[in-house]
Formats: structure tokens, sequence, C-alpha cells
């Protein structure tokens, strides 16, 4: 603690403080330095996110769904449904569906004498809960659960539904009966138990005697069957869906005898809405690296000191700062090289042997007007018209992977994208680099080791202003007490 002026009456520390306040100036440049080399790198990684968004919509651009993309209609929507592949064949298939398959099931056959809340009586620990169900290939699976000690029926179902075996059980309170059931359909028991039941216990077991059980009380564990296209042959799954040339058919119901028409057709809209999205995307990015060129440069808002927020509200350090940092990006060759290179990847022919090599064949091109920068601008009805007549040679203008003029346009703007990203990085890094990994990196942690240095020398600096404060306030003390003795000897 400092206390200045005693003998002279001046205020010393509001002088040192004037005083400090023009010694600081070269540190306050170098700090306004600091945080606009900060903005400027998050300016140049946000630049980067977008790209990012962009690169991540390639592979979507690089499939084949995106540009053959099927869609099937079913005249009985209701039984029969289906979704195709890009390789499935356009036309008509026909499918008549005449039994769902369907879970096992078995209950009680009478009320049992059991409150499945209450432990199971003594004579119960021990007993084993026997059964069988069948694997893929038809063979046997067999399974056994002792009671245990301090068992109610509701432990034991619950033990036998948590393991993996293909059942479940449980206890219905209003019939007072358990229920047993498959947690799957089809019929898995292939001649390995004469009454083909896919739930297999013996007469005298737990489940038989206590549960009250039959095996032969069990229903359903039956296959879908269905017959394709007239052909007489009757074709079966284990599930209530089934895959067929390219198609994936999901039963619902039954057909009652009819035919179920599912029509396969190109399903253009998709793929016209899976291309604009790409081109939004695009145009954003377009936007964004453009808009970073054009914005104004305010040379006279240079970033605020803490000292001079305090003297601002929040609202007037929002504006000030919108203006500071407007046009940070502005004539960073980087970006502007970007924006030139991703330009220059639609503008080549493709040469695919195909029958479209441009992008104005199939109803893109870019804007005319230069202010844009290079956005795409799309014909709908052009773009819908190529996906209908060829989609497989839109694919190939876009997404061909060769070298030199056969190389697709969406590989040339993955290769500008990634050039750029690249440089980007090097200049601004991202979240996990250290200021050592990238170009603006360098020059912040250089600003440190100079605003750190400065900071030394401010101290130094300060407190030689108070040692001459300090000197000059001892001389006029002293002085004082010299000239009071003297008025002291005087007066006597």
């Amino acid at each position: 603690m400092r206390i200045g002026g005693l003998a002279s009456g001046m205020d010393i520390d509001s002088l040192v403080n004037k005083l400090m306040s023009a010694e600081r100036i070269p540190l306050d440049k170098m700090e306004q330095e600091r945080t606009t080399l900060e903005w400027k790198r998050d300016a140049f990684r946000e630049i980067n996110k977008k790209l990012t968004e962009l690169d991540n919509l390639m592979y979507d651009m690089k499939m084949s769904y995106t540009y053959n993309s099927k869609s099937v209609s079913s005249s009985i929507d209701d039984a029969v449904t289906a979704t195709a592949t890009p390789s499935t064949s356009n036309g008509t298939y026909q499918v008549k569906v005449s039994q769902l398959a369907s879970s096992a099931i078995n209950v009680s056959s009478g009320e049992l004498a059991i409150d499945p809340t209450e432990e199971l009586d003594a004579s119960y620990h021990g007993t084993k809960v026997e059964f069988s169900t069948f694997d893929e290939n038809g063979d046997e699976q067999k399974y056994s659960y002792t009671i245990k000690e301090g068992d109610t029926l509701n432990d034991v179902l619950k033990r036998v539904s948590n393991d993996d075996n293909n059942v479940r059980m449980f206890y219905d309170n209003q019939s007072n009966k358990v229920i047993m059931e498959t947690t799957r359909t089809g019929d898995y028991n292939q001649g390995t138990a004469p009454d083909g039941a896919e739930i297999q216990f013996a007469n005298g077991s737990f489940l038989q005697s206590v549960l009250k059980m039959d095996v032969a009380n069990e229903k359903g564990g039956e296959n879908a069957k269905f017959e394709y296209n007239n052909s007489g042959l009757v074709m079966e799954s284990k599930t209530n869906s089934y895959s067929l040339n390219g198609i994936d058919f999901e039963f619902k119901n039954t057909t009652d005898g009819k035919n179920a028409k599912l029509t396969v057709t190109n399903d253009v809209e998709a793929s016209y809405e899976a291309i604009m999205k790409f081109v939004d995307k695009y145009n954003e990015v377009v936007e964004a690296l453009n808009s970073s060129q054009q914005e104004e440069k305010f040379r006279d808002y240079q970033p605020l000191t803490d000292e001079q927020k305090k003297e601002m509200s929040d609202k007037e350090i929002e504006l000030w700062e919108e203006r500071a940092k407007s046009g940070l990006l502005r004539g960073e060759s980087t970006i502007s090289g970007g924006l030139f290179n991703l330009r220059q990847s639609w503008y080549s022919k493709v040469e695919t042997g195909g029958e479209y090599t441009s992008l104005t064949q199939i109803g893109i091109e870019t804007s005319k007007n230069y202010l844009d920068g290079g956005k795409l601008v799309v014909d709908p009805k052009e773009l819908r018209k190529a996906l209908q007549d060829n989609p497989a040679d839109v694919k190939k203008l876009f997404t061909n992977n060769d070298e030199g003029a056969s190389r697709g346009l969406v590989n040339r703007l993955e290769d500008a994208l990634s050039s750029t990203m690249s440089k980007i990085g090097e200049k601004a890094g991202g979240g996990t680099d250290t200021l050592e990994n990238y170009t603006l990196g360098k020059r912040m942690k250089d600003l440190d080791k100079r605003i750190s240095a400065f900071e030394d020398r401010l101290v130094k600096v300060e407190t030689r202003y108070w040692n001459q404060f300090t000197a000059m306030e001892k001389a006029i003390s002293r002085m004082n007490q010299q000239s009071a003795q003297l008025m002291s000897q005087f007066g006597a």
C-alpha cells in the first residue's frame, strides 16, 4: 500500500495513474492486436465448419441411391408394402399372401392355485423349470431354471424371460393363468418333435403339472406363405418380410386370394431433393466465403480495452465489436483462392462417355450475378427430367472417379474443398490445436511473450515513479521541518 502527498499535498496516486496510462498505450495496442488475432482465428474456424458440413454431404452425393432412388407403390398397401434398392429393375411385381408368420403361444389350461407374488412352497425348492426351443437349423436347444429358496412364481417367470432363449413368460392376473410365447415368428421345429410345437416340455414337468400347460395346446409358430408373380410356387419366410430380386417385401395381412401389385419406379422427387440439399449447402458456403470478402472494414473500430468497456453499456459494446469484427477476413488469399477453386470445379466438362458432360445439360448453372460469388441456380424442370430419363448418367457426371477430364464434378469439388480446408487449418488450427500448431497461434504466442515482458517493464516504471515521488515527499518533509525550526528560533 502506497500513500503519497502527505508532505506536498499532491494527489500522487492520480498523478502516477495518469503517467502509467501513457506508458500503457503500447500494451493496449498489443492486447488489441491479440484480440484481433483471436477474432480472425475464430472467423477462419467458422468458415472451416461450414466447409466441413459441405464435405459431409459429399458421401451422399457419391452414392447410387442419391441419383437412382426407387419408390414402390402397392395396390393393397394394408397387406403388402415394399422398398427397392437402386439396382432394382422398374416394373410390376405380384404377390399373393396366404398366411402371415406368427409367434408360438401356450396358455395354462386352467386357473392356477399359486399366488405369483408369494414365496413358493419349500416343496418346490430345487425343482427345475425345463423346456426346449429350436435354432435356425432346427436343432433342439434345451433350457433349465432351478427354483431357489425365496423365489416367487413371478421371479421364476422373469428369470426365464430375461434369458436368451427366444421365450417370454408372464402371469395374467385376470385369468389366473401363465402365458408362454416365443419372441420370434416362424416355424423352427423341422421335424425334431413330431407334434410340431415350437416350445417343448415333458409330461409331469413343472410346466405341465404346476402351470397346467400342454404342448398340444400350443398355437401359432407358423411361417409366412406367399406366391410370387403367379408362378404357382409357394414361398415361405419365418418373418413377415422377404427379400427378392432387390425388393424387400413387408407382409401386414393376407391378400384374401388376390394379387397385390407392387410397381417399382424411379423416385425422381427423392433424388431431386437430395441434390437440392447439396446445392443449398454449397450456396450457403459460397455466401459465407463471398460475404467475408465483401464486408466493410472499419479501421477506426479497434477491440475495446477493459477500461473502455467499463465506460460503455452492454449494447454499446455489442455494436462496437460488431463493427470491429467486420471485414476481418477481407483480402485473405486463403478464402478468395478457395472460393475461386470451388467455382472452377463446376466449369470444365466431364468426359464420362455418358449423355451428360456438363451441369447446364441437367438444368444447373452458376449465377450470372457476379455479386453472388458463383452460387448454383437450378432449373427444377430440367433437373427432374434428367433424373427421370437417365439417372445413371447424372450419377456419372457427379461421381465419376477417374482422374483428369473424366473426373466427376463432386470429386473435383471435394479436391478443391480439401485443399481450402487444409490451408485454413494451417492458418487457424482446430479446436484441439495448441498455439504452436498454426500460423495465427504462433503470432498470438509471440504477442503473449511481448505482453508479459512489457507488463514486467510497466511494474518497474511504476515503481520508479513512486520512488521519485517518495523522494520528493521526503525532501519537502525535510524542508518543512527545517522551516519550522527556523520559524521557532525567530519567534524565540
